[in-house]
């Protein structure tokens, strides 16, 4: 046995020998890289010139480079700068110039790149440089007030809530008004996924790169069908090869409620009770002075921890990335885990003809919704009561009993906030998948020609249960046999298969260049919903709760061809002109296929004689573009056929003893067809002295025509009330304005800044089958709480932007106290009815505008970023349906009232609802982050770099809205869950 073993080192003695001496014949480069000004420059890229891997400068500009022994030159690039090359020659400090961005950088686009110098579209990039900071739980959350023409709306203050987005105001009214989300070459779809919170919730934002948002025909019509609303395409980090690098940040936070809803105080509560009460109700009040919005919110905790991995295996460059996010909600019992997992392979092979890149995203929550009815309840509940009571009943939490009752609670009656969190316990575990493949081939026989394949899926399955205690008051029954333990499950498999070829060839006799590209794309969306029987807390089966199938699998498939056509002059005549023809599963045969085209051309003037060698003008551009997308989000998969559906249990026929569901026919609309929007937009991209001042304007106008809009049916003539049919057009105008300065930069101290401005102006111009029939009021749309049966607050009509307020014009006194239920007769009849409602304000804001500035100094930096919204209107439901007399009093049990009653003495008129009182000015200033920032350098020996921060989140908000928050993205307050202000504290480091 020992013979072999020595026979064996014998054998492979001289190949360690070998592999020994091969790897003394490389060497060792260090060096620093800065600009003219001696600032380092971060993730510069460091290579041997014919070498296939590299390494990037740290956090001081540093990098260290074992590179062959016969190397001779060293090749440094970085995004901004002008690519050099220096000779080998032991401690290097390299200074790059900086370059005109516009002829530099790369922009992803749809299907490819091109030059930001060759764009003649709408496009907007945002890099991970200029994302915001801090407890960042969603993606979108990154460039908020970035954009001009974006609107990023959070939908709460919940962990993962996600927000609203709009690009230049969307273009439906019933369908969808959601941009495409196109996540490193993989279409997501705009639907929710059970368990989560919201469905971008799941992509790690520490894993994402850039996001590049596409706003005009031109750059989006390649996407034809879902590109009426925009695109935003998101590319993830990529390993870039070189030595092996670890990055590790970890952010912490506490956050806290910073205004609540102003309701009566305990004392001057029992002041009204005691006054204008009865008997019966002044018995109701309690000892008690008890905030319980106090008592359900609470200071929240969070944990961001991130690990990256990075480097080359000779030419398999790659990144693995870990992340975990715990998340506290302010609302008690609320929280958000997330796991996740990054992985990115890109190898190239055959000479680097053939690249192929491998993403995998994957990602599992663990959530406890908290209850968020306790939010109402605890604006309206009895300040006078106690949150506990001595008493083994419901809980021990305080409730209304009236012991003639078969429970023991009083019918009608609230429930104790408190109670509603701490027993009820809703849990989900979702998880979501998105990966592809893509495989790039360059024709070795074909110079200029190549070949795309991408190959990609978003898988998710979402399962929870909601578990209520039979002794919880919410779902109390007879003999304590109620609660609630129910399960809900679902599954989304959705695929993309897209392949295309492109061709770029410089023609130099003739001073031009092609970039041609054709291609294919299917897309299918399958969902898997699963029904469940109904149990109480004892797992028991409810009498005729079972589901009538077990699941159902809706489905539907996108088919396109596509085309996109670059032509440039000598460098400065563009055109670009693109046809996408798209099929949709959702759209009768008839209908199915639709048409997209556009065309757009710039004018590089920068690149005429008379401003080429100009030192103050860096980049000047003009672009015109027209272009038609489509939509088809917001529709029924297969509401084109005359089909029978089974009806809700709550519609069941009674034969004896035993419940039927039925089946009923659903409202047939056979000529759907696509809702289509064309765009015409003409802009201008400006930098002057090195780019150092850059920008853009823009101005736009969007026309949707057969919008796909929800219109009522004569009586008799179909199955359905209401069904969605093409009828309609609407338009958005507007104006955006973008501008980047470096005020400041030298050696120890650059001052960056972006101010952004966008107007946009909507307006229906047809809702009728006839256009412009003026007998057509429009339809109602904005449902508010506190009426009886539904009532709306808004209006779309002919001539009106959507949602805009359709009120009663309100009366006032001689102290400008407002007159409950006495409002202006505007036609003169002598009857206050629907024929005086008016048109006026609108939940849109017409101006929006952003602000955000970076300050470097030395070590240290800092910076901000805020927006405003100026002109948007929001309807103070709080005070419409809690600021009256009848809301403490006009009830089973007491309630409380907000403090607006103390201003009005309103008793309770339900046509007061509807007054334009309440309709108050949502304009605000907010400043979303504060960032302070130090750069410790280099420690342990120099192997690593550390950088701390310091985050504040939601700093300050100026606005004369007297309610909670103005940021309601449907223009109606109502009990929203608040949006806190955080404190974080943040460590990075590389190594």
């Amino acid at each position: 046995m020992l013979l072999k073993r020595l026979l064996c080192w014998g054998a492979f003695l001289p190949l360690l020998l070998l592999c020994g001496r091969l790897y003394s014949q490389e060497k060792l480069i260090t060096g620093k890289i800065t600009d003219s000004l001696g600032a380092p420059i971060v993730n510069a890229t460091v290579m041997a010139r014919g070498a296939t891997k590299g390494t990037q400068t740290d956090a001081t500009g540093s990098f260290r480079l074992a590179v062959p022994a016969g190397a001779t030159t060293l090749v440094v690039s970085s995004v901004g700068f002008s690519t050099r090359e220096v000779s080998i020659s032991g401690d290097l400090n390299i200074t790059l110039q900086h370059a005109n961005q516009a002829l530099t950088e790369v922009v992803v686009i749809g299907y490819g790149t091109v030059r930001k110098k060759d764009l003649t579209g709408s496009v907007t990039t945002v890099t991970a440089r200029d994302f915001q900071s801090g407890v960042i739980n969603t993606p979108e959350q990154l460039i908020q007030g970035k954009v001009p023409g974006v609107v990023i709306t959070p939908n709460s203050g919940q962990p993962g809530a996600g927000s609203t987005i709009r690009i230049r105001g969307g273009s439906s009214l019933s369908a969808s008004n959601d941009p495409l989300i196109v996540v490193d070459g993989v279409p997501l779809d705009n639907g929710s996924i059970s368990g989560a919170s919201n469905a971008l919730s799941f992509i790690n934002p520490n894993d994402i790169e850039s996001f590049t948002i596409l706003k005009d025909a031109s750059a989006a019509a390649i996407y034809g069908t879902r590109a009426s609303n925009g695109v935003i395409l998101i590319t993830t980090k990529k390993g870039r090869g070189g030595a092996l690098k670890v990055n590790f940040n970890s952010v912490n936070s506490v956050s806290a409620v910073i205004k609540k809803v102003d309701v009566l105080s305990a004392d001057e509560f029992r002041a009204i009770v005691n006054a204008r009460g009865t008997a019966a109700q002044k018995a109701m009040l309690g000892a008690a002075n008890t905030d319980w919005q106090d008592e359900i919110y609470r200071k929240a905790f969070a944990s961001d921890n991130n690990i990256s991995i990075s480097g080359g295996i000779k030419s398999l460059p790659y990144r693995i990335s870990f992340g975990y996010l715990s998340q506290e909600g302010i609302l008690k019992t609320d929280k958000l885990q997330r796991t996740s997992v990054g992985l990115n392979l890109s190898p190239s092979f055959f000479d680097d003809h053939l690249t192929v890149n491998l993403n995998l995203k994957a990602s599992t929550q663990e959530t406890r919704f908290g209850n968020s009815t306790a939010i109402g309840g605890a604006v309206s509940f009895n300040p006078t009561q106690p949150v506990m009571v001595k008493s083994n009943r419901f809980g021990g939490y305080f409730e209304y009993l009236d012991p003639a009752s078969a429970t023991g609670l009083t019918n009608l009656a609230g429930r104790n906030p408190v109670g509603l969190l701490e027993q009820r316990v809703d849990r989900s575990t979702p998880r979501r998948a998105i990966g592809n493949i893509q495989l790039d081939y360059k024709f070795h026989f074909v110079p200029g020609l190549r070949a795309n394949f991408n190959l990609g899926y978003d898988l998710a399955e979402g399962k929870g249960t909601v578990f209520v205690s039979d002794s919880a008051a919410d779902s109390y029954l007879a003999g304590g046999v109620g609660g609630v333990n129910n399960h809900y499950r679902q599954k989304k498999r959705n695929t993309v298969m897209e392949f295309y070829l492109n061709y770029a060839k410089e023609l130099p006799s003739i001073q031009s260049r092609f970039d041609v590209t054709a291609g294919y794309a299917y897309n299918n969306y399958l969902t898997t919903q699963y029904f469940f029987p109904t149990y109480n807390a004892r797992g028991v089966k409810f009498p005729n709760s079972d589901p009538a199938f077990p699941f159902n699998k809706p489905e539907n498939t996108l088919e396109s061809i596509f085309g996109r056509a670059n032509y440039a002059f000598k460098d400065r005549y563009l055109l670009t002109a693109t046809l996408r023809r798209d099929a949709s599963s959702r759209f009768a045969p008839m209908n199915r296929w639709g048409l997209f085209p556009s065309v757009a051309v710039a004018w590089q003037l920068k690149e005429e004689n008379f401003l080429k060698n100009s030192k103050l003008v860096s980049d000047l551009k003009l672009r015109l573009s027209y272009g038609v997308t489509g939509q088809q989000d917001g529709i029924g998969n297969y509401d084109y056929l005359s089909y029978y559906a089974l009806s809700a249990t709550g519609a069941s026929y009674q034969f004896g003893d035993t419940y039927y569901q039925g089946f009923r026919p659903g409202g047939f609309y056979a000529n759907r067809k696509w809702e289509q929007t064309a765009t015409t937009n003409l802009g201008i991209d400006f930098g002057f002295m090195n780019n150092r001042i850059s920008g853009s304007i823009d101005v736009y106008q969007k026309k949707t025509s057969d919008l796909l809009n929800n219109i009522p049916q004569p009586a008799g003539t179909n199955f359905s009330a209401f069904i969605v049919a093409n009828v309609g057009d609407m338009e958005n105008k507007g104006v955006e304005f973008n501008l980047n300065v470096q005020p400041v930069r030298s050696k120890n101290f650059t001052w960056d800044a972006n101010f952004n401005l966008t107007y946009n102006k909507n307006k229906i111009t047809n809702l009728t089958v006839v256009p412009k029939d003026i007998n057509y009021p429009g339809f109602p749309s904005g449902s508010i709480a506190g009426g009886i049966g539904g009532q709306f607050v808004f209006i779309n009509a002919v001539g009106f932007s959507k949602s805009t307020f359709n009120l009663y014009k309100q009366v006032y006194d001689s102290a400008s106290r407002p007159l409950e239920g006495v409002f202006v007769d505007l036609n003169e009849d002598g009857i206050i009815n629907q024929n005086d409602l008016y048109k006026g304000k609108t939940a849109n804001p017409n101006v929006l505008m952003g602000f955000s500035s970076t300050f470097r100094y030395k070590k240290l930096s800092a910076g901000f970023v805020m927006r405003a919204s100026i002109d948007n209107y929001v309807y103070n439901n709080n005070y419409s349906q809690t600021g009256t007399l009848n809301q403490i009093l006009g009830n089973a049990v007491l309630y409380n009232a907000s403090r607006s009653l103390l201003e009005t003495g309103f008793i309770g008129n339900s046509q007061q609802l509807l007054s334009d009182y309440y309709i108050q000015n949502g304009s605000f200033l907010r400043m979303d982050n504060f960032t302070l920032g130090y750069n410790a350098g280099s420690i342990y020996r120099h192997k690593a770099d550390l950088r701390l921060s310091f985050i504040v989140q939601n700093v300050f908000m100026v606005t004369k809205y007297k309610g909670l928050d103005p940021e309601v993205g449907a223009g109606i307050d109502n009990n929203i869950y608040p949006r806190p202000r955080t404190y974080s504290v943040g460590i990075s480091i590389d190594y």
